[in-house]
């Protein structure tokens, strides 16, 4: 594949490594309105755009890829109150989108089983909440990933209506809550933990990423993924 990287800094270096170790080309690499601009001829001609940039430019770009018709996998979260009206857009006017939360393999096979245990916990009346913990550099809060596990307990267990950051107020007494704990410290690349509570005992779900290398991974896989094929895909359509 010829890619275009938009979004040149520690993800976008990492995915360049990926992807040239998977055989590809990296074509060009856009970190401004300048460089998109000046190679725009050249960028209608390549195979897929991977995109991390900021929450504050993603819509921006996801319509600049629109109007070249080119496939785009975006890894950038923080824009999905957008999201209904971008897949709207993606699917009515023909165009590929491939977007996710968490890039990692690893990652969302501990989305299946959250799923798995907000069911059980349900059912055996287990009490469940989330922390997130990432570098003190990332911008949105929680992680796209928190919230996408937040939102499966809610589809998966009656017992909760809605989420909550840990920080913010609440009624203490609203059983419906899902709180959702996030820390910024350090230089973490991301750890998630779903609690789940009863008198009797504890039970722990945890995914660690030790590098940014699992995340560029999975970007690059699901660009090989949407070759050739239109709509708006996740990584449960990958995995």
């Amino acid at each position: 594949m010829k890619i275009v990287i938009l979004g040149y800094g520690k993800m976008g270096h990492e995915v360049e490594q990926v992807a040239l170790q998977r055989g590809h080309k990296v074509v060009y690499r856009i970190d401004t309105e300048q460089d998109w601009y000046r190679n725009i001829d050249g960028i209608a001609e390549c195979d897929v755009v991977i995109e991390f940039s900021t929450p504050d430019t993603a819509i921006a770009n996801i319509e600049k890829c629109f109007e070249l018709d080119i496939p785009m996998v975006i890894g950038t979260t923080g824009w999905y109150a957008h999201l209904d009206n971008i897949k709207n857009r993606c699917k009515n006017e023909g165009h590929t989108l491939f977007y996710a939360p968490n890039f990692s393999i690893g990652m969302n096979f501990v989305m299946n089983l959250n799923k798995e245990m907000a069911r059980f916990a349900q059912k055996y009346d287990y009490q469940l909440d989330i922390t997130e913990t990432h570098h003190i550099h990332k911008l949105d809060k929680p992680s796209g990933t928190a919230v996408k596990l937040a939102e499966d307990i809610i589809d998966n267990n009656d017992n909760y209506e809605y989420w909550i950051l840990d920080d913010e107020d609440a009624d203490e007494n609203d059983d419906k809550m899902l709180r959702i704990n996030a820390i910024r410290e350090g230089e973490v690349f991301g750890i998630h933990e779903i609690n789940a509570l009863s008198d009797c005992d504890e039970i722990t779900l945890r995914h660690e990423a030790f590098s940014r290398k699992g995340f560029a991974t999975g970007a690059v896989i699901a660009a090989e993924f949407i070759q050739n094929k239109k709509g708006v895909f996740t990584m449960e359509d990958l995995i």
